[in-house]
């Protein structure tokens, strides 16, 4: 990690490199640089020995910890925590350890978020991630109750004796890019067979117009229209691509859309009231825009999925 004012980043390592094996002295190139002999030595040595990745630092990390915690205490921590998930505050008390100690235990064995493991057994949940854009695109419908003219519930209330029944569904058709989290929606009546293929088709449309000029596979759940849908099956002949289809009821599976679908009811279908169904359908293009062009993303290091499309290695051409 380079700290504001460091002399020599990885790029200054590798200009320091060059000049040396150009011939020139290395006591003449460290002192351009405003670096110590030794330091241009040391560069130059590691060079020498390790290639390019010689000039990459080196974690800091020692070799041994003499005083760190037993493995057989650390088990008994992370028992604790997948068995009873309780805290450090809890934990500590009960195996003699400092609130903090547990902490950094249950850090390094990936525990310290509930979140992050399965509820009924307490093991981690194992993420996955495609290398490249378009080696699997997530597919999935999600139902939304529709807006009466006027607004909804949201607007005038439950007792306000305005209709909250019988107004119906719109269905989301959402697809996402495994790699790079870059979305698309589309709002329609139905989820039936003719339906998801023409999305699917617009989606792909779509992830190529933004650089992603193939698609491998594709994940969906067990709908009838994913598995014995013809007009399914020919666009993905069309593609080029494979259908895939989650085990029965295990929505994690296909959880990259799932997710999805959670952002987009809280950033755009229960952002604010909505006074009609149109409304709401026309708001839709706005948050997609900003979802994939603007949003930063905790799994994407903070940045929008379309720079991680203009990024990504092995892109196709």
């Amino acid at each position: 990690m380079f700290h504001r004012n460091a002399r020599l980043t990885v790029f200054g390592r590798r200009l320091l490199v060059e000049r040396v094996s150009s011939g020139r002295p290395v006591a003449h190139v460290a002192a351009e640089m405003g670096i110590s002999r030794v330091t241009a030595h040391k560069w130059v040595r590691r060079w020498r020995a390790e290639g390019e990745a010689g000039l990459h630092d080196r974690s800091s990390r020692p070799l041994t910890t003499p005083h760190r915690t037993p493995a057989v205490v650390e088990a008994r921590v992370c028992r604790l925590r997948q068995d009873r998930k309780l805290g450090p505050a809890r934990i500590g008390p009960i195996l003699g350890l400092p609130a903090s100690t547990v902490h950094r235990i249950l850090t390094r064995h990936n525990l310290n978020r509930l979140a992050w493991t399965d509820r009924l057994t307490g093991t981690v949940i194992r993420r996955y991630e495609r290398d490249r854009p378009g080696e699997l695109i997530h597919v999935d419908v999600k139902k939304l109750g529709r807006i009466p003219d006027g607004g909804g519930h949201k607007v005038h209330g439950r007792d306000a004796g305005r209709p909250i029944r019988g107004m119906g569904f719109d269905y989301l058709h959402s697809a996402v890019d495994d790699h790079s989290r870059l979305a698309y929606t589309e709002v329609h009546a139905d989820e039936k067979v003719a339906t998801c293929a023409d999305s699917l088709a617009r989606a792909a449309a779509f992830f190529r117009t933004h650089g992603i000029t193939r698609i491998e596979r594709v994940l969906t759940d067990n709908a009838w229209a994913y598995r014995k849908g013809l007009a399914w099956k020919h666009v993905l002949a069309d593609l080029g691509a494979t259908g895939k289809l989650t085990r029965p009821y295990r929505p994690q599976t296909n959880g990259k859309v799932e997710r999805f679908h959670r952002t987009l009811l809280d950033e755009w279908a229960y952002l604010r009231p909505y006074t009609s169904n149109t409304e709401r359908t026309q708001a839709l293009d706005a948050f997609l825009h900003t979802y994939n062009h603007h949003r930063c993303h905790t799994a994407l290091a903070g940045q929008p999925p379309i720079t991680r499309v203009n990024n990504a290695p092995g892109q196709y051409n």
